[in-house]
């Protein structure tokens, strides 16, 4: 479905004079933040094609019904998404969950929505229907040959597929790794696995970028063949400038400093992108900013700083997405959360005082370096932000109206309550 322009008009109209007003007092207490505006703007964050619908744990799943049961329809909710919070203008294809049957057709749908395609994603982390040869003792690891060649032989296929969309960046997740200890050589695994990203490297457009994720463990606890960002980064250095290391929130051991591990892949010139999503354990795939809200401000206190010292442009240098699971939220609504928190993140960041931090940096003045951050960390920035959708044609409060307009039941009346979104 498609929110009708003069219900988003509506809806803002109903709160213009208070939108209005807490952006008259923000602006006087924030004097010159209004020069955010523009790139609050132009700052867009991808859905991936999977998190349209009900996630799940490996005990259950309990769907809320309407969910888009293939890419058009997911497209659509995207579309939707974008709509409401003028943020969300790109979507992330994984393969072979969501394969365009007819390209041409998609880009013209993309179009009509204010669609891009971002970073495409291949899966060798599971069988697929007739597949010759199986993952279950690793991919671009394997032993045998004859696996391997399968791994790079989909890879290179998804990126054909992604050359079709327009996109010009491919990640590359692994499960590879070991359960138990003697079940595989590391020297070995590692080079495998370079030797299997060394052939999907060389069928990338000149024009592309190669991400290659870690993630510390699950599905194998013993080892993963990319476990952490220094492996990551390793592959990244010895494969080529378009390999570049993407980071994963959730991904990291607990306790890991996501921070500084963005720093210095920024100073490397190494840091691909971000999906982003929150945890408590581990990779629990929970709304951005529901569990450590200061930790993804500091994350993008590290961003702002590296990406101006590089002259990289916030909006285009690195590749923005959300991965996440909704157990038991509505998807869309917990989409919109998710862009909400990482708007907020990315503005109280913008407003720290870099000279002045700086200076305090140098004189060893910790306690007014805390005070700087946690002064930027703690003003509500969300009548800026408001005012950066207001003026995108979004709506003032996205989830308000996504409610208001029932959307939800909308989608249900039209695919019913059964529905079931592929690659879950």
């Amino acid at each position: 479905m498609k929110l009708d322009k003069n219900v988003i008009v509506a809806h803002n109209e109903s709160l213009a004079t208070k939108h209005k007003t807490k952006l008259a007092h923000f602006l006087e207490e924030n004097e010159g933040a209004n020069t955010h505006i523009q790139k609050l703007k132009d700052f867009q964050i991808g859905i991936p094609s999977w998190a349209l619908g009900t996630g799940g744990t490996r005990f259950g799943r309990f769907s809320g019904g309407g969910e888009p049961s293939n890419l058009e329809e997911k497209m659509a909710d995207i579309g939707l998404l974008h709509q409401l919070n003028q943020s969300s203008g790109a979507i992330s294809l994984h393969i072979p969950w969501d394969i365009p049957e007819d390209a041409e057709k998609i880009m013209a749908l993309a179009k009509s929505l204010n669609l891009k395609f971002d970073a495409i994603n291949s899966n060798t982390f599971q069988d697929q229907a007739n597949q010759k040869y199986s993952y279950k003792f690793g991919s671009l690891q394997n032993v045998d040959k004859n696996v391997r060649d399968q791994a790079v032989a989909h890879n290179i296929e998804v990126i054909k597929h992604g050359e079709a969309l327009g996109s010009k960046s491919l990640t590359v997740w692994l499960a590879d790794g070991s359960s138990f200890p003697g079940q595989l050589n590391f020297r070995e695994a590692f080079e495998n696995t370079l030797a299997s990203l060394k052939e999907i490297y060389a069928a990338l457009p000149a024009d592309w970028k190669m991400f290659v994720e870690y993630k510390s463990n699950e599905p194998n606890f013993y080892s993963t063949t990319v476990a952490d960002w220094g492996q990551s980064l390793l592959y990244a250095n010895k494969l080529g400038p378009k390999a570049y290391t993407l980071v994963d929130l959730g991904h990291h051991l607990p306790n890991a400093n996501i921070e500084q591990i963005v720093s210095l892949l920024l100073m490397e010139g190494k840091l691909g992108g971000f999906h982003f999503n929150d945890s408590k354990y581990g990779d629990d795939d929970l709304t951005t900013g529901a569990i450590k809200p200061y930790q993804l401000f500091l994350i993008f206190n590290e961003l702002v700083d590296g990406m101006d010292h590089a002259k990289m442009n916030h909006a285009s240098g690195l590749a923005w997405m959300i991965d996440a699971s909704h157990n038991v939220k509505d998807p869309l609504e917990d989409l919109l959360q998710s862009v909400e928190a990482i708007m907020m993140a990315y503005a109280q960041a913008l407003l720290v005082d870099r000279k002045a931090l700086k200076e305090a940096q140098q004189k060893n003045d910790v306690s007014l370096a805390q005070e700087i951050l946690q002064a930027a960390y703690r003003t509500d920035v969300r009548p800026l932000i408001a005012e950066a959708r207001l003026q995108s044609g979004g709506a003032l409060e996205p989830v308000k109206l996504f409610r208001s307009a029932k959307v939800r039941e909308s989608l249900v009346a039209e695919r019913g309550s059964e529905t079931k979104a592929t690659g879950l």
